[in-house]
């Protein structure tokens, strides 16, 4: 237990602290937000607000795992490594993103090719390696087969397991893109993603089969470690919210925004919660459907379901004040996760 705070509150300090010093450097250097012309002209007032804050977020995740592991003397485990190299990786793709819209000065950065292909790459990576190193127990990070509260059903074979660990990773990380377009947004409604994360590892860890052989236990290769990254992660962004709450004084960019949907992506899976994550996650998972919904509709019938999309900017042209939207849109979050944790709690009350 003593790991997750000290991961929480290091990765806090580092970004609540360094958060200002990437404020000054960036803004020196004149990385600055670029804003697309077609969007709610209220967003024009945030032309040059710095980005690529997510950098920040990273830095600090990385460091306050470490110093949890400096504190108990123990080395990373392989499940709690692969999150944070998906994490990582997803993060150098959309920093690559957010230096190209810097350095051309334009909304758009990376192709959308080459974007996914870079995630392609690192989650490609990450789902091979993730049902390897075997425990004494011979349990890996991940197993073949779906998981919800935890693994059920057949094995659907490496590759089916690939190509749905590729669809959980890309989907994800874009899904808390499209989040990412009001101050603090992304930040609040993965920061409660996290949060659950913390309490599920810790739960799973209690009632571990490697330790506490039972009918409902988890065969979860590494819970404390995997709760330690969402600790590291939470604080990390708990301290960058601190600057990036409306209004926002830095934006986390793509570099931020891939790297946090990576984190809950590898976090369901080494978990053995994929599908709940759907749930968790809701608030970014309504975000995501109401732009294919959108992009379908008027692809179809030439019309529009929304003002515009994604959903947050649908308020906005409706007339809502930012902090109103955000506000109601962190509550609505929270409601996701905490229907998601109801659920996962659920299997353990008492059956008459």
């Amino acid at each position: 237990m003593m790991e997750i705070l000290i991961a929480a509150a290091v990765g806090l300090l580092l970004s609540m602290f360094g958060t200002p010093l990437a404020i000054r450097l960036f803004s020196r250097r004149g990385y600055g937000q670029s804003i697309r012309e077609e969007g709610p002209s209220g967003h024009h007032d945030k032309r040059g607000t710095p980005t690529m804050g997510g950098t920040v977020i990273v830095i600090a995740a990385l460091l306050g795992f470490a110093c949890a592991h400096l504190y108990s003397g123990t080395p990373p485990t392989p499940s709690a490594s692969l999150v944070l190299f998906l994490m990582t990786g997803l993060g150098a793709v959309g920093f690559l993103d957010d230096f190209i819209k810097i350095y051309k000065q334009r909304s758009l950065g990376l192709r959308s090719g080459a974007k996914a292909l870079g995630q392609l790459v690192v989650g490609a990576v990450f789902a091979i390696l993730v049902t390897r190193f075997p425990n004494a127990y011979l349990v890996t990070p991940a197993d073949t087969r779906l998981s919800f509260l935890r693994d059920f059903g057949p094995s659907i074979g490496i590759v089916g397991f690939t190509i749905w660990v590729l669809i959980m990773i890309v989907g994800f990380s874009n899904a808390v893109n499209l989040t990412d377009g009001l101050d603090g947004l992304a930040s609040g409604a993965t920061g409660v993603v996290l949060a659950s994360y913390v309490l599920i590892g810790n739960w799973q860890l209690r009632n571990n089969c490697s330790t506490q052989l039972g009918p409902n236990c988890y065969w979860v290769r590494d819970p404390l470690d995997l709760a330690v990254v969402a600790a590291a992660v939470l604080g990390a962004l708990l301290g960058f919210l601190w600057w990036n709450a409306p209004p926002a004084k830095i934006f986390m960019g793509d570099t931020g925004s891939l790297a946090l949907g990576g984190v809950i992506a590898g976090l369901a899976i080494t978990t053995r919660t994929q599908l709940l994550l759907i749930i968790l996650a809701g608030m970014c998972v309504v975000i995501t459907l109401s732009v294919i919904i959108q992009v379908g509709s008027f692809k179809m019938t030439g019309k529009r379901v929304f003002r515009m999309a994604p959903l947050q900017h649908h308020f906005e042209l409706s007339g809502w004040a930012e902090t109103t939207i955000v506000v109601r849109f962190w509550l609505i979050a929270a409601l996701c996760a905490a229907a998601g944790l109801g659920l996962f709690y659920v299997e353990w009350m008492p059956k008459q």
